[in-house]
This record gives structure tokens, C-alpha cells and sequence, in this order.
């Protein structure tokens, strides 16, 4: 057996909707109810003392003009009173207790100590009696009764001095009383009419907070079927604007429109990633083959065969090992313990890092001053981006006369630059934005036969974003490619002038002096 709570999880937004608000309804009605319920109880019950209050001043003011002279005038003075008073379920009762005299009273069967009434049975009369001796010895001021036939009275005793009276007389103790059925009648009166109007009031709510719902909701299971269809497989549907109403669901929508061009974007990325890696694979993969298939064909292969197949295979080896590590190395900035950070003396990094690479190539290198300071970021990483910018450079130039510059800049705040230009054939100002994007070539300066993996400047961007920081492709002043990698968490150990990123200007537009500051 499912619990309560799981099919309750199973109910549609709309109707989840509907019984809150029909849970709410009826908590706010029931709240109304008993404020209500007890406000018309206690108005009513104000009302009822202040009138029997009335009464019982007419009454002792009606005892007090008679001004009677003795225990016995003084009750027939109450009785011709409370006689004018008639008694039923509606009406008010009235009596009065003069010492040495029967009870004066509108309701004489009430305090008729004698055999029961006609009709009556022994045990009624009892009870009357009961309540009448209860009347009598009540305190003074308000109380509540019940009362035969009649219900709860509600009942105001008073002690009145009369000073005609001789002094055993003086003291008469008179009664008003007025039945509660009054309180019970508009009670019940504002309990028929909070039921009629709660259910009028809980229809309406369910049906406008289902109406509601199903109009919030419709955006949301357009979401739902276009996420089923993204689940499938298929990521070109998206939610438009006239699909939503309300500006949280419209941010859901751009949320959902945005995730959705991200995934297709990923996705493409990813397939192509594949497609390419697949294809670097199966280069050398194939040239491996071909080699030993040559070679297999043959019964006795010359020992200068068998050296040529061997620095073949080995070459291709060492490519795909290559391009491995490079792939690894991508999957691993993915990861936060991708980069162990440091401080690094930044001219003697550099300077080491230069020097090292220029042994690679016969090239003309160029290092201008490095500011001094130190940088938190991983040599290791960092050092990896550098060189692949430097051998980036180093392969897009002619041997001997090609140039390799390099500068670092502190490019305001906490963050330096790094530099590197090269005089080779450049990149098109259409491939600067995409020069970064694993495995992609340029025609002019990137092909396979170079023996490059297409993953270098990947790399780059990669341990740019590690750092927080941002790699970019311009043209250098010199004619080729000019590469940026900028990094943030630079301490200086100078006062420097911010250098404001210009951009490149071609070769032909130098003037003499700057050329002259190239090295040759």
C-alpha cells in the first residue's frame, strides 16, 4: 500500500493548488467563525445585562416612590409590580424577598413549595423548587441559571434599603432575570450563515484556484513536454515569449531557452571533440598500419627498411602519446585540485623560462624587461601556457630570420600580461575567436604535418580560465600573430603606470623608430 503522502506527491499542480487554497479558505472561515460566533454571543449577552440592569433599577425605583411603612406593604407594593410583568420564554423575570413576607414574583410556580401543578410530576417540582432556593441564595450581582422549560437565565440580584420600612425590614433583596435564548437564536443564526456562505466561499475557491493553476501551470508542462522532448534526445525546441505570462516563469523560460542553447552548444562541441580526437587517432593509427603491412609484405626486409619503419612507428607513437597527455591535461582542469598555487618571482621565472626556450630554434628572440613582483598562480601550469605560446610562435616562423618577441605587462590593478608576437603569416581576424577551440587549425599556419595535436592553445585558455584569468589572439605590429594571456593576482614590487590594452597596428603602419626597436 502506496502512503498518503506518496499519492499525494502524484496530484497535479493544479489540483495541489486548489486544496491549499481550499485548506487556507477554510482555516480563514473557521477563524471568522468562532470570532464571530463569539462576538455576536458576547454583543448579545451585553445587551441582555444592560436591559435586565435597566429593569432592575425601575424595579427598586418603582419600590423606593411607594415608600411603604411595613414588611407587608412593601410586598404588595413588589407584587402589583412584578404582576404587570408577565412571565414567559421571551420575557423577563422578576421577584422579591421582603423579610417576614412570602416571595413577590411574576413566576409564581417557581417558589410554590406545595404539591406539584396540574400536569407536573413530583420530581419537576423538585427541581423547581431546586432552582428556586438557588435564585434566592445566589450572591448578589450577575449569574447564569438554567431554567426549566426556558433554558439558562441570566439573572441580576440586588439588596435595596427601603428606610420606611422598621429596621428587621429594611433590607429587600429583589431579582431580574432575563432567558439566554436570545444568545442561542443568534448564534445559531451566525452559524447558518457561515456554513451557506463557507460553502459558497470553498466552491468559488476551488474552482478559481484550479482556473488559476491551470493557467499558471500551462507554461510550466510546456516546459515539462519540451524537457521530455530534450530528454529524447532532440535539443532544438525552445519556449518563446508568447508561450509564458508572469516574469518568474518568463525567467524560468530564458533560464530554460539559455540551458537548452548551452547543452546544444556543449553538445556540438563535444561531437566535434570526438570527431576530431577519433580523427588524430586514426592518422597515426593508420600510418602505423600501412608501415607494418609494408613491411609484413616483404619475406627478408633489408635492415635499412626495418630502421625507416621503426623511426615511422616511434614518431606516430610519440604523436599519440602526445596528444593523450594533451587530452588528460584538458580533462584535468576540470577539477579543482587541477592548479597548486604559489608565489612566483616573476622576472626569474620568466627569465628562466625564456632561456629555455630559446634553445629550441634558431630564431630572432626578443625579451623586453620584466616588471618586477610576484604572482600567485602554478609555475608548473603557467610555465605549460608559455611555452606552448612560444612554441606557437616558434613553428609559425622561418628558421633564422623568423621573429619571437615577448613581453610582460602590468596591466593595472592585480593583473599582468604576457605577451608573445611572432613576424609569421598571422591569423585571420575571422579565426582570432577560434584559435582556442580544441583541434582547430588554421589553413595558413596550422596542418598535421607539422606534428602538432591542434590542442596547444586549448591548453592556453584552459589554464587562463584555472586562473581567472582570460588568453586572447590579435595581430601583431610586426605582421604575424600576436597571443595574450592575462592572469589576475599580481603584487607589484614598483610603483607602475597602468598600460592600457591598444590595439595591434600592421607592420606597414610603424613608423621607422618603431621598427628600429625590433631586434634583426
Amino acid at each position: 500500500m502506496r502512503s498518503l503522502r506518496d499519492r499525494l506527491a502524484d496530484v497535479g499542480l493544479r489540483w495541489r493548488l486548489a486544496g491549499w487554497v481550499a485548506v487556507v479558505v477554510l482555516v480563514c472561515l473557521g477563524i471568522a467563525f468562532v470570532a464571530v460566533y463569539r462576538g455576536t454571543g458576547t454583543q448579545v449577552h451585553h445587551e441582555i445585562d444592560a436591559e435586565i440592569a435597566g429593569d432592575a433599577s425601575g424595579f427598586t425605583h418603582s419600590l423606593a416612590l411607594a415608600d411603604p411603612r411595613s414588611a407587608g406593604q412593601a410586598a404588595q407594593d413588589a407584587t402589583r409590580y412584578v404582576r404587570g410583568q408577565p412571565f414567559s420564554s421571551s420575557s423577563t423575570l422578576f421577584f422579591a424577598l421582603v423579610p417576614g413576607a412570602p416571595t413577590s414574583t411574576n413566576v409564581p410556580e417557581l417558589f410554590d413549595d406545595g404539591p406539584p401543578d396540574d400536569g407536573e410530576t413530583v420530581a419537576k417540582q423538585d427541581q423547581e423548587n431546586r432552582i428556586a432556593a438557588r435564585l434566592l441564595t445566589v450572591a448578589d450581582g450577575y449569574s447564569t441559571l438554567p431554567l426549566p422549560d426556558v433554558g439558562s437565565l441570566r439573572l441580576l440580584k440586588r439588596t435595596v434599603r427601603l428606610t420606611g420600612l422598621p429596621a428587621s425590614a429594611h433590607r429587600v433583596v429583589i431579582g431580574v432575570g432575563e432567558p439566554l435564548g436570545p444568545v442561542a437564536r443568534a448564534q445559531r443564526g451566525v452559524a447558518r450563515a457561515f456554513i451557506l456562505a463557507g460553502i459558497l466561499a470553498l466552491l468559488g475557491a476551488l474552482l478559481g484556484a484550479y482556473l488559476i493553476g491551470t493557467r499558471i501551470s500551462r507554461p510550466l508542462r510546456r516546459i515539462a513536454a519540451i524537457a521530455a522532448r530534450v530528454d529524447a534526445g532532440d535539443l532544438h525546441p525552445r519556449i518563446h515569449g508568447s508561450d509564458v505570462q508572469g516574469n518568474e516563469i518568463r525567467v524560468l523560460a530564458d533560464a530554460f531557452n539559455h540551458m537548452l542553447d548551452r547543452l546544444t552548444e556543449a553538445f556540438a562541441g563535444q561531437r566535434a571533440f570526438v570527431a576530431d580526437a577519433s580523427h588524430e587517432l586514426r592518422t597515426p593509427l593508420t600510418v602505423i598500419r600501412g608501415q607494418l603491412e609494408v613491411l609484413t609484405a616483404q619475406d627478408d626486409p633489408p635492415p635499412e627498411e626495418l630502421h625507416r619503419v621503426e623511426r615511422l612507428v616511434q614518431a606516430e607513437i610519440a604523436r599519440i602519446g602526445r596528444l593523450v597527455d594533451d587530452l588528460l591535461l584538458l580533462a584535468k582542469t576540470e577539477q579543482a585540485e587541477f592548479l597548486r598555487t604559489e608565489p612566483i618571482d616573476l622576472p626569474a621565472f620568466v627569465d628562466e623560462l625564456w632561456h629555455a626556450n630559446t634553445l629550441l630554434a634558431s630564431r630572432r628572440f626578443h625579451l623586453d624587461p620584466v616588471p618586477p613582483g610576484t604572482l600567485r598562480a602554478d609555475p608548473d601550469r603557467l610555465a605549460q601556457a608559455l611555452r606552448n605560446l612560444l612554441a606557437n610562435a616558434i613553428e609559425h616562423t622561418t628558421p633564422e630570420r623568423g621573429l619571437v618577441l615577448m613581453r610582460v605587462q602590468h596591466a593595472g590593478d592585480d593583473r599582468i600580461r604576457f605577451v608573445v608576437e611572432d613576424d609569421g603569416p598571422g591569423i585571420p581576424a575571422d579565426e582570432r575567436e577560434r584559435v582556442f577551440d580544441r583541434f582547430h587549425r588554421t589553413d595558413q599556419a596550422r596542418d598535421r604535418a607539422s606534428g602538432g595535436t591542434g590542442l596547444g592553445l586549448a591548453i592556453v585558455d584552459a589554464i587562463a580560465k584555472a586562473h581567472g584569468g582570460t588568453a586572447w589572439a590579435s595581430e601583431s605590429p610586426a605582421g604575424g600573430a600576436r597571443m595574450e594571456l592575462e592572469l589576475p593576482r599580481f603584487t607589484s614590487a614598483q610603483p607602475h603606470r597602468t598600460l592600457p590594452q591598444t590595439p595591434a597596428r600592421p607592420a606597414s603602419a610603424l613608423s621607422d623608430g618603431e621598427r628600429a626597436k625590433i631586434p634583426h
